[in-house]
């Protein structure tokens, strides 16, 4: 078998997520589709990251073993070919070791999380940004997200159906920044628990709109209870953007 590194990009709003399951299409399931349509074999595809229902990549990895040596340009284009009209696309296509590993092997995360901060309802970007009608303080958001920065325990902002063994995680990066009407949030850190990322930007929203001071992030933290902390923002606003190995 040849393992080849995917590095893939899809619009995630007709899927109920990266995993395969029962409810519904799922983007794991459509890429074994067309891997299947092109080498005949049933191959299982390995991500970097689950994104769930409704959330999009412009950087999702995942790895597949192919039962034969073919060029790159051959797997992507091929994959593409069986792939379209899905909103899926095949970015790149590497040969790797038999040791990387999409999942175990990345050492840093990052995703992006975009807000459209106006009255008007979102027209191109429906699908693809949180709308937040009421006026947002970046200043304050940005104060909010100085106070997650760091090794703390994330309980208040994990799911409840979150299986990892440990609330506990680093976030490298947190900031929030303004660009005429939208607020990008982007985070990074080696891994995330599941929906954490959305957490923490229904969090930072509620700063933004003076709900809660910065200052109170801390409090919300040390109560390691999801009620202290902000809704969960919508899946449409975010984005697995880059996924780093050594």
């Amino acid at each position: 078998m040849y393992r080849y590194k995917l590095t893939i990009e899809y619009e995630g709003t007709d899927y109920v997520g990266w995993q395969q399951q029962d409810n519904g299409s799922s983007v794991q399931g459509a890429l074994q589709a067309a891997i299947l349509n092109f080498t005949g074999t049933e191959i299982v595809c390995i991500g970097a990251g689950r994104t769930d229902a409704g959330v999009h990549a412009l950087g999702q990895v995942a790895h597949i073993d192919l039962p034969r040596l073919y060029p790159t340009a051959t797997v992507r284009d091929a994959l593409n070919s069986h792939l379209h009209p899905a909103p899926i696309g095949i970015l790149n296509v590497e040969r790797v070791a038999e040791t990387f590993h999409a999942r175990f092997s990345a050492t840093k995360r990052s995703y992006r999380y975009v807000i459209v901060n106006r009255r008007t309802p979102l027209t191109i970007e429906r699908g693809r940004a949180w709308l937040v009608n009421q006026p947002l303080d970046e200043v304050a958001m940005s104060a909010a997200c100085n106070h997650l920065v760091g090794n703390h325990d994330f309980t208040s902002f994990r799911a409840a159906e979150c299986q990892a063994k440990s609330a506990i995680k680093t976030l490298d990066r947190l900031c929030s920044i303004r660009t005429g009407d939208q607020l990008t949030v982007t985070a990074r850190a080696r891994s995330f628990l599941h929906r954490q990322v959305r957490n923490i930007v229904g969090t930072l929203v509620m700063a933004g709109q003076g709900k809660i001071l910065p200052d109170y992030v801390p409090t919300i933290l040390a109560a390691r209870n999801r009620s202290t902390a902000g809704p969960c923002a919508p899946p449409d606003g975010l984005y697995l953007t880059t996924v780093e190995y050594d």
